[in-house]
């Protein structure tokens, strides 16, 4: 039976569709058996008198503000807009910038001015939202094309962005740049991030009325919609997710059983390489794809864009996929995702910037490890990014990466690859340093490179006398304390990845309360007795000390007319100095970093930042025979966030060439 109100509802449309100039388009239930077809485009002016542009492959339908290509809905199933209907903005690209005439971190939403038809097949639509630089200030100085895709039987939305600079115009940072979707609060409450990184999620309004902790960013729930949550921690960073990781992540409505994910297929256009973190979903309901951003880098990482400087990146494709009808949602995003993998390069993009899989190429070798004797780089990590110093690719964001692991007898393909010229770089587990290859690797339409043989000699003056740590990047073999009761994440009680509970900076201080850590070589175990950050003791609210730690062994003999070698390899830097000295606290250091990072990792739960290695000189002539002590020294102390995390740290007899 069709009721009153349908029967009325259906009038009012008809009505509203004579009186107005362009085709007004009330919205559509997608229902369960309703068939796809091939995606059509209608360009209408909604019931609020702003013109809209909609995209309808009879799975999903999608919204977009003309010619802005904000994305204003998305119909699917039985909901009406699966985005947040109280946000103006919903599904948009930002970016943040600072220009001559701009103040630090002013924010761009990328509307465009231009609305086109790329294509339009019986297969797909590809739509153009763009805009050109034309002098405005209130703009950052680049021309921007984003572009969507809808295909037939697809349910789901491809995006992709196209920055361009010209190079007579003027000096920018640009900081971040990334697509944003506001889901709608009603329906989405459960967030899937990785198999073990899943939970129902506070809310927006939870926040708003939680209690401010040591940054923004974190809060303390204190009357939340779930009284479960009660005196939980919210705080986006314990969400982060390196780049190799993250394929898919995103929402689930448990109400609807519909799933809203975003797939990344590829991290060829992200920034900072295979090991990056960054932000994935969080409360709002939001869920990001990030292309570029100083997240767990800072301020190292490369932003500025010079006069005389051109530059053109795509950025994306990203697919944006809904689902419903599988009983797992997540396996089966998993499984969508991994489809994606496996078509990249994309054979349906129209832009000719983006290159399709015969017009790139593929780069093979070996890695082996010259450690004294030859061996294969098992597992390594290696890959091409634009050409720089060894480790450049960490703050890299102008140019694309393509990286892989060696299988366990170091072989590799990396493949895929846009033409250009780029360096080899790579890093081995259980040895310190970065690879780089000698030569410049050209890479061309279609060409097919063997390297052969490629050996790394990590750093090494000596045969090693004691380690602490193991080198693999991170500080995550070390004693990583437990949260406080009253401001913990349950998520990460018993995890792997505990380090992401807020606070535990602050257990320093009540865990060495008289004095700082003392490390004693053949007593103490570095996953019980090496705290996981360096950090500043806390004397009050709102005073800081330096800290000094303590590495105690014990050398039978020393070659007093020779030098040996102290290897320190950290895996996050956070506004630090470290200052070493050799058997007097009070002495000059033999060493200083100097005042290094911003990666924040500390703060934000990573559990590495950006990695820096320092082979330090330890004249013979400072050692004693029997007891020696070793102090490192973080000499900087305004905040709680000061400090290092260390990867790995080696000293090494003189060298016996």
């Amino acid at each position: 039976m069709i009721s009153h109100k349908k029967i009325a509802s259906s009038i009012i449309c008809f009505l509203l569709l004579l009186l107005l100039p362009i085709t007004f388009s009330e919205p559509t239930r997608n229902l369960e058996g309703t068939s796809a077809r091939a995606p059509t485009v209608q360009q209408i002016r909604n019931r609020y008198g702003t013109r809209e542009v909609i995209v309808d492959n009879g799975i999903i339908r999608v919204s977009f503000s003309s010619p802005q290509g904000l994305i204003t809905g998305i119909q699917y199933k039985e909901i009406d807009n699966v985005l947040n209907p109280h946000h103006r903005v919903r599904g948009y690209w930002d970016l943040t910038w600072q220009g001559q005439n701009t103040g630090r971190g002013s924010l761009d939403r990328v509307e465009g001015t231009k609305f086109n038809i790329i294509t339009q097949t019986q297969d797909q639509v590809e739509i153009s939202f763009s805009r050109t630089w034309e002098g405005d200030h209130s703009h950052i100085p680049l021309n921007v094309d984003k572009r969507y895709i809808i295909r037939k039987n697809t349910s789901g939305i491809y995006a992709y962005g196209i920055f361009e600079r010209l190079p007579q115009w003027p000096e920018v940072e640009m900081g971040q740049v990334r697509i944003v979707f506001k889901l709608n609060p009603d329906r989405f409450h459960y967030m899937a991030v990785a198999d073990d990184r899943q939970r129902e999620m506070p809310t927006d309004d939870d926040r708003n009325h939680a209690k401010s902790l040591a940054y923004k960013e974190a809060v303390q729930l204190t009357n939340p919609r779930n009284p479960l949550f009660k005196n939980q921690v919210d705080d986006k960073y314990q969400y982060s997710c390196e780049v190799k990781d993250d394929k898919v992540h995103g929402w689930i409505s448990t109400k609807s059983h519909v799933g809203f994910w975003i797939i990344s297929p590829s991290g060829e256009y992200r920034s900072g390489g295979p090991i990056k973190q960054e932000l994935t979903s969080h409360v709002g309901p939001t869920a990001i794809a990030s292309f570029i951003s100083g997240h767990y880098v800072g301020t190292d990482m490369e932003t500025h864009y010079k006069s005389g400087e051109a530059w053109k990146k795509v950025l994306g494709p990203v697919f944006i996929y809904l689902n419903s009808d599988s009983s797992n949602l997540w396996e089966d995003a998993k499984r969508q995702s991994k489809e994606e993998v496996d078509a990249w390069p994309y054979n349906f993009v129209a832009s000719s910037d983006f290159l399709g899989r015969q017009e790139r190429g593929i780069v093979t070798g070996r890695l082996v490890v010259n450690n004294r004797f030859l061996t294969s780089a098992r597992f390594a990590h290696i890959g091409l990014a634009p050409p720089g110093e060894a480790g450049s690719w960490q703050t890299n964001t102008k140019g694309y990466q393509f990286w892989t692991k060696t299988n366990e007898t170091g072989y590799f393909t990396i493949d895929n690859v846009r033409p250009g010229t780029y360096n080899l770089y790579g890093w081995v587990p259980g040895f310190i340093g970065d690879y780089t290859y000698k030569n410049s690797v050209n890479v061309a339409s279609g060409s097919e490179i063997t390297l052969g043989r490629v050996v790394y000699e990590p750093p090494r003056n000596g045969p090693t006398l004691w380690e602490i740590g193991v080198p693999d990047r991170t500080a995550k073999e070390y004693f990583v304390p437990e949260p406080y009761k009253n401001t913990m994440n349950p998520l990460y009680l018993n995890h792997t990845d505990k380090f992401r509970q807020y606070g535990l900076w602050q257990r320093y201080t009540e865990l060495y309360l008289n004095h700082d850590l003392v490390y004693t070589i053949g007593a103490s175990n570095y996953s019980q007795d090496w705290f996981y950050a360096h950090v500043t003791r806390n004397m009050d609210d709102k005073t800081y000390v330096p800290t000094t730690w303590q590495i105690v062994f014990h050398l039978p003999y020393v070659n007093w007319g020779s030098s040996y070698t102290l290897q320190l390899a950290l895996a996050s830097a956070s506004w630090a100095n470290i200052q070493v000295q050799i058997n007097n606290e009070y002495s000059r250091p033999i060493f200083s970093t100097g005042n290094i990072g911003r990666d924040n990792a500390i703060a934000r739960h990573g559990i590495h930042g950006i990695y820096r290695l320092y082979s330090i000189n330890v004249p013979g002539r400072l050692l004693r025979m029997e007891t020696n002590t070793i102090y490192l020294r973080q000499a900087k102390a305004f905040g709680p966030f000061q400090g290092v995390m260390y990867d790995y740290i080696r000293l090494e007899e003189p060298s016996r060439a």
